[in-house]
């Protein structure tokens, strides 16, 4: 068995179990994020993903306006339906865009609808049918609240804003009630700051949490805030964006957008430490997420076969324990991270 495809099991609130593997598949990137894709391809990138051993699926709504979903759906539908754990998330109801209207924003060549954020009872189990339509799917295993962060919402005042909308406006409600009945095994959150996670862990009942390009090799908070509170509660945490959206693949983004200055120059110098170990820095990235115990899943995105193949590659790749140690020496990552080989 490759180390993507090794399988952690993880324990809901409900005493239900899900069989993550190590290496899953995010469908961000397939709903033409930046670029428009081939339905072919992102077919292509499914399959190799599923031939490598990836088990694990992330899509949402907003990923190219339903494009991700109908496009994983579609592959999946071929696929033994307990043979993979899938995600995908609410908060944000598609609806008809008149000219002009479309918000698809980095997702390009989209269908003519807009999204909408309501995070109250009717729209999260409208958003869910409609996600079940577009997957061709009558179920998932995972059902995130989308983005109800900071970035998304003007910062942390419409941050609370939003989960206090979720809470009194019975969203969270519903997905509990999706929950009890069985046609969702965990709940949780998929944003992209930790804050909002310790938030819902303090108000609610999550089982899970997406958390992308929060803890990767660039940036370690959660380690002394979030991490230690999903511990005591026993939250699991799904890593997304474990290359920061780019910047560590050697790519021209940082989440979603231009490269900050402070930014390029620390992925530069952790580049420059994994070329002294003769460690390929994406490898060094995706293993290093895997390291902490609370990490049930990293979920790098992949536009290609080649993409999917290489990420599976990566996962495998030997990298001396004199990396971890010069990255801790140098104050490159947090002292008390684990790293591969010291769980």
């Amino acid at each position: 068995m490759s180390a993507g495809a090794a399988l952690r099991r993880f324990t809901t609130r409900g005493g239900r179990t899900l069989d993550f593997t190590a290496l899953g598949f995010g469908t961000a990137p397939l709903g033409n994020f930046l670029q428009k894709l081939e339905e072919k391809d992102c077919d292509d990138a499914i399959e190799a993903a599923w031939a490598v051993g990836m088990r694990h699926f992330d899509t949402a709504p907003l990923y190219g306006l339903g494009l991700s979903e109908g496009r994983l759906g579609r592959v999946l539908k071929g696929k033994p339906r307990t043979g993979y754990v899938l995600s995908t998330k609410v908060g944000r109801l598609l609806e008809p865009a008149g000219p002009g209207e479309s918000n698809g924003g980095i997702y390009v060549d989209v269908p003519p609808l807009k999204f909408v954020y309501d995070y109250s009872y009717d729209a999260v189990m409208r958003s869910f049918e409609s996600s079940l339509k577009r997957l061709g799917l009558d179920r998932v295993d995972i059902l995130y609240v989308h983005d109800v962060d900071g970035p998304n919402h003007g910062g942390r005042a419409g941050s609370e804003a939003r989960i206090q909308e979720l809470l009194t406006q019975g969203g969270w409600k519903a997905l509990q009630e999706l929950r009890s009945s069985g046609v969702v095994a965990a709940i949780g959150a998929g944003v992209n700051e930790w804050q909002p996670c310790a938030r819902l862990l303090e108000l609610a009942d999550p089982d899970l949490f997406l958390l992308a390009g929060r803890y990767t090799l660039l940036e370690q908070e959660p380690l002394e805030t979030l991490f230690p509170q999903c511990a005591r509660a026993g939250a699991g945490i799904v890593i997304g964006g474990p290359y920061n959206s780019g910047v560590l693949a050697g790519k021209t983004t940082y989440d979603y957008a231009a490269i900050p200055r402070p930014i390029a120059e620390r992925a530069q110098a952790l580049r420059a430490a994994c070329d002294a170990h003769g460690v390929d820095l994406r490898a060094a990235a995706l293993q290093f997420v895997l390291a902490h115990p609370l990490v049930v899943s990293v979920i790098p995105g992949a536009i290609s076969q080649k993409e999917a193949k290489e990420n599976a590659d990566l996962l495998e790749a030997a990298i001396p324990a004199s990396l971890w140690r010069d990255l801790k020496d140098r104050g490159m990552i947090h002292a008390d991270a684990p790293t591969p080989g010291g769980r």
